[in-house]
């Protein structure tokens, strides 16, 4: 059985007139939205074994929260290109590459593709994980290879939420 997490980058700064989409950074709620979910991780679910970050900034600094938080060394976080602006068929693609001696992994990326995956896999439908939002999706394939678009969704959190059970 593998487990896929997918994470949506935190919410970015819009801050910058001339800065490229790419680089965009996050904002200073995005970091604690980051920490706050990534910690409710660290505590309630399974430790993935793999982080796979998009290039982009704004991605790949929410991976680098998230690292930290599990005990990831930042120099582990794979990064891969194909995930900023990605299908879905991308995504399933580089899913079915994983080493098969590696049975969790974490993806940090960006809408509309984590929804749209998400949306693809399960039965139920999901509107939109927001910024900081975690997808923890459960296929049963023994094997990366045969993984399909059909998964068991174990849990959809995201910090609005977390901020309500903690008030």
């Amino acid at each position: 059985m593998k487990t896929v997490y997918l994470v949506r980058h935190a919410k970015s700064s819009w801050q910058y007139e001339d800065i490229d989409d790419y680089d965009r950074p996050l904002k200073g709620r995005g970091i604690r939205d980051a920490h706050l979910i990534s910690q409710w991780l660290d505590t309630e679910a399974d430790r993935p074994q793999l982080l796979i970050s998009s290039p982009a900034t704004r991605a790949l600094h929410t991976a680098m929260i998230f690292a930290r938080t599990l005990s990831f060394p930042l120099g582990s976080i794979d990064v891969e290109d194909d995930l900023y602006m990605a299908s879905n068929e991308t995504v399933l693609s580089i899913i079915r590459g994983l080493p098969e001696s590696i049975h969790s992994v974490m993806f940090f990326g960006h809408n509309p593709t984590i929804t749209n995956f998400v949306n693809r896999c399960v039965d139920q439908r999901i509107d939109n994980v927001p910024t900081s939002g975690v997808v923890c999706l459960h296929f049963e394939e023994e094997s990366w290879k045969e993984v399909d678009d059909r998964a068991e969704l174990l849990y959809f959190d995201y910090p609005k939420k977390r901020k309500k059970s903690n008030s």
